[in-house]
């Protein structure tokens, strides 16, 4: 246990985990979160369907749902917002979502526009998370440049979810997360993958029962927690001993750092 009049050191031995991916450096400035690199597809096409148990936004009638196999591309940069053709469907979208008319989606819009493929809405963690992402000028909202990236995003998620969505169920199990994580490079224990699986569940578990799925939101959010935390103890690996000396400050910074 840690009090803070204390300033304790923290030792802690972990596994180095094999990367069988090796991510592309952030292009953006001040890039904190990104994804494990999901699998290489073709570029991406607008579809009408959506896809059993994946994401999509709750869009309005009359306007064109989007799916794209996942491809990587560089975010955008801070800049203007892009005044797009009126045939875009993506333009369409964002004008319908961006409530007010201020040419900007703030949380609250975008919370409201985004659910799980159960209909649930997504977790407000997981959407502060992806503003904190794409909000690249600090403004507070994300202008249609931004929401662009934020779009294509998610849109590479979801079919890392697809891919790891065995039974087509709409959320992630226990064995299904053991995959996809060991697939991105993340070795974890039994009891790590536990303790993942218990956290981001949709819901409590039922006495000694598994708890519930992880539903897409959650999903990325607990991808991009491993990620994170597992390059914080690598960075602090000098050595790569599997072994890293914090003091309290240092160890909090870690934990309270992840998204």
């Amino acid at each position: 246990m840690y009090a803070p009049n204390h300033h304790p050191h923290y030792h802690q031995q972990q596994q180095q985990p094999q990367q069988y991916y090796t991510p592309p450096p952030p292009q953006q400035p001040q890039q904190y979160y990104t994804p494990p690199p999901p699998p290489q597809h073709p570029q991406p096409h607008y579809s009408q369907s959506q896809p059993q148990g994946a994401y999509y936004a709750q869009a309005p009638h009359n306007h064109t749902h989007t799916h794209a196999h996942a491809h990587h591309q560089a975010r955008p940069a801070p800049g203007p917002a892009v005044i797009a053709p009126i045939h875009d469907p993506l333009w369409q979208y964002f004008t319908a979502v961006d409530k007010d008319r201020s040419g900007n989606i703030s949380l609250a819009e975008l919370h409201a526009a985004l659910v799980n493929g159960n209909w649930t809405p997504f977790d407000i963690d997981t959407v502060k998370m992806l503003m904190t992402m794409f909000d690249t000028n600090k403004s507070g909202s994300i202008n249609f440049r931004e929401f662009r990236g934020l779009w294509d995003y998610i849109k590479r998620w979801q079919d890392v979810f697809r891919t790891f969505d065995n039974d087509a169920s709409g959320t992630i199990e226990g064995a299904e997360l053991s995959k996809a994580l060991t697939n991105f490079g993340y070795k974890l224990t039994p009891k790590l993958l536990t303790l993942i699986e218990r956290k981001y569940a949709s819901a409590t578990a039922v006495g000694d029962g598994p708890p519930p799925g992880i539903t897409f939101d959650r999903f990325v959010r607990a991808c991009v927690v491993v990620r994170n935390l597992t390059e914080a103890f690598q960075r602090t690996d000098t050595d790569n001993d599997g072994w890293i000396h914090l003091d309290y400050e240092n160890f909090m910074t870690i934990i309270l750092s992840a998204p």
